[in-house]
């Protein structure tokens, strides 16, 4: 056996069927096969060893200061390799810069975001800065990778689907476009601001001339963290503040928030809001709001100054929320009825129901898409049917009252899902500055 395992065939062999197993087939890449010569060549012809390496181990040998370089950039090439693929086909952490999951998640955690889980993405953009997401370190500006070379979009093949009420790291759909100087604000959300100012063209060119305007390819996007409440083939309500999925209303999450009006008759103490966990509040006596999940309201209800405990419940209608159409009349708090398209179903569309469904044709799927009249014209030939080629989500922030999702920028297409957040590596009160001890290695839930 000792024989076998020692013979250089056989351990081509081995390396060769275990590199087109996982770059070839696992992938589906045919093009990774070109990594076979190279293979064959450290193990069987060593023309490589013969020309470069045996001259750089003459040199390792003959130059102690040479040999000391040598083994530092190895060493340090080969970490980086290995964390590369590491962070793009098995997991990443991912720190938590917002309150939107609160208190699933705090601020200050940082989460072990399993892409085997969904399956990991062949990347669309692999001429990029090893470590870094979108920009340069020290720079929001300048780009961390070259789109010289671009992939579309393939996933490897994961260990479970995407369920109900999971928290999914995914690529911010409306992040597609960035206002440079102003990265913060979503640039829709101040293109509707302009057009609403200065009207649809005028307001379109004003704000090209006052911000530097830039796309970004799906895996540059910024990265969000919400909870699936609804899968491809679901319809999503909301009726009062309460969340209904295919006419059930959602399975009950203890860390859950909303924003509540309190009223008192006297101040209430920031001790007696920290032991009953309130970290998000404003106001002063006798008016307070404050986030907090239902067992906390009632507990604060009976609180002997306490006079009424109100959950806050949006009932305007507004063109910030999805689909940012005055043809819906939908708060964040009363919403829908909204089916989340599913891979290969096909609808009827009308000018009616064209706001629903018209970004996922022209932006994630890539359509020409034109109305004329009654008619709805995509990629110049009149459509009543449209079929959908992709997996949509509809993605909502546990703390429900200070969290930007779907409710108001739609759907989330399945070439834009990251992984699966799976538990919580480490955890810093960002606020205290200590480490929350209790924290680490939770799983999220």
């Amino acid at each position: 056996m000792k024989k076998i395992f020692t013979n250089r065939w056989v351990k081509f062999a081995v390396a060769a069927i275990l590199y087109t197993l996982l770059f070839v087939v696992w992938t589906g890449n045919l093009w990774m096969l070109l990594g076979l010569p190279l293979i064959y060549d450290y193990f069987i012809s060593r023309l490589f060893y013969t020309y470069v390496g045996s001259r750089n181990e003459a040199l390792c040998k003959k130059s102690r200061l040479y040999n000391s370089i040598y083994g530092w950039v190895d060493a340090i090439v080969w970490a980086v390799v290995v964390a590369t693929l590491i962070h793009l086909f098995v997991f990443q952490l991912y720190v938590v810069p917002t309150s939107s999951m609160e208190k699933t998640i705090l601020v200050g955690d940082y989460l072990y975001v399993s892409k085997t889980a969904y399956g990991p993405q062949v990347p669309n953009t692999p001429l990029s800065m090893p470590f870094v997401h979108n920009t340069m370190p020290f720079s929001t500006t300048k780009k961390s990778y070259s789109e010289a070379i671009k992939w579309g979009y393939h996933r490897l093949k994961g260990t479970q689907r995407i369920e109900r009420n999971d928290v999914v790291v995914f690529n911010f759909p409306a992040g597609d476009t960035v206002l440079l100087e102003n990265q913060k604000v979503t640039y829709y959300d101040v293109l509707r601001q302009y057009q609403t100012d200065f009207g649809a063209e005028e307001g379109r060119r004003r704000l090209n001339n006052d911000y530097a305007v830039v796309a970004r390819p799906v895996d540059k996007r910024e990265n969000y963290i919400k909870r699936c409440v609804g899968i491809a083939g679901d319809t999503i309500r909301i009726i009062g503040t309460e969340l209904y999925v295919n006419g059930e209303k959602q399975m009950a999450i203890p860390t859950r928030q909303h924003i509540y009006f309190v009223q008192t008759s006297a101040p209430l103490t920031k001790y007696t809001l920290e032991k009953l966990g309130i970290t998000e509040y404003d106001g002063r006596t006798p008016y307070y709001y404050m986030s907090m999940n239902e067992d906390t309201a009632a507990r604060l209800a009976q609180i002997k100054h306490v006079q009424n405990v109100v959950r806050y419940e949006a009932k305007e209608s507004s063109t910030d929320v999805f689909p940012n159409d005055t043809a819906y009349a939908w708060t964040q708090d009363n919403f829908g009825p909204l089916w989340v398209p599913a891979k290969n179903t096909t609808i009827g569309i009308t000018v009616a129901n064209l706001p629903l469904y018209r970004r996922i044709i022209e932006q994630y799927e890539g359509h020409a898409l034109a109305v004329e009249g009654d008619d709805i014209i995509i990629d110049g030939t009149k459509a009543t049917q449209y079929t959908f080629a992709m997996d949509y989500y509809f993605m909502m922030g546990d703390n429900r009252h200070n969290s930007a999702d779907s409710r108001f920028w739609g759907f989330v297409p399945e070439d834009h899902i990251v992984g699966k957040a799976s538990f919580i590596a480490f955890s810093r009160d960002g606020e205290n500055g200590g480490i929350r001890w209790s924290r680490i290695f939770k799983k999220i839930r």
